[in-house]
């Protein structure tokens, strides 16, 4: 069962058996609350982000997986290349939510930001957003506005960058060790 009538809404894909809400980021505090206090989404399993820099530039291969497997005769499976479908934005930040009910139902919402665009915390609505928002900020630099503590959780408070931007420089970083004198 898909929710309805979630504000914010602008688009709701059905794919791989799983429903993702793709929601305006300016009403992510609006649409996380209805979802929770109508359609029941009671828990936040967990946030993520990802980034779609270069996104469908070079062609790549590649493959779906799905309950049933893989397909081993589709394109991108016998090395013939496939270009990925083209993204709104460079970032997406994605919620997954759960229903703990008699019929447990999973749905994932997600926003698209552009470098530098902000999204509000939703700490408010799941307090267990506080981890997952610090650790997308800290490795893509995705600011969420109003959190109380966003700050660096696994890299140190002085490190340059965020290492999971594809724009992040490879290789040449210094080996720290703790006790390094």
């Amino acid at each position: 069962m898909t929710p309805t009538g979630v504000p914010g809404v602008v688009e709701t894909l059905e794919a791989h058996g799983e429903t993702t809400l793709v929601v305006d980021p300016a009403r992510m505090i609006e649409a996380c609350t209805h979802l929770r206090d109508t359609e029941g989404f009671n828990v936040l399993v967990d946030i993520a982000g990802v980034d779609y820099l270069g996104w469908g530039d070079k062609e790549v291969a590649g493959y779906i997986g799905t309950p049933d497997g893989r397909d081993l005769n589709a394109a991108g499976s016998q090395g013939y290349r496939r270009v990925p479908e083209p993204k709104p934005k460079r970032f997406a930040v994605t919620y997954h939510l759960l229903r703990v009910s008699d019929s447990p139902e999973r749905v994932r919402v997600k926003a698209w930001l552009d470098d530098g665009q902000e999204i509000d915390s939703v700490i408010g609505v799941w307090p267990a957003a506080d981890w997952n928002e610090r650790e997308a900020y800290d490795l893509f630099g995705i600011v969420f506005r109003g959190h109380p503590n966003l700050a660096r959780i696994l890299m140190p408070d002085e490190w340059e960058g965020h290492p999971l931007r594809k724009d992040y420089p490879l290789g040449g970083e210094p080996v720290r060790f703790s006790g390094e004198v």
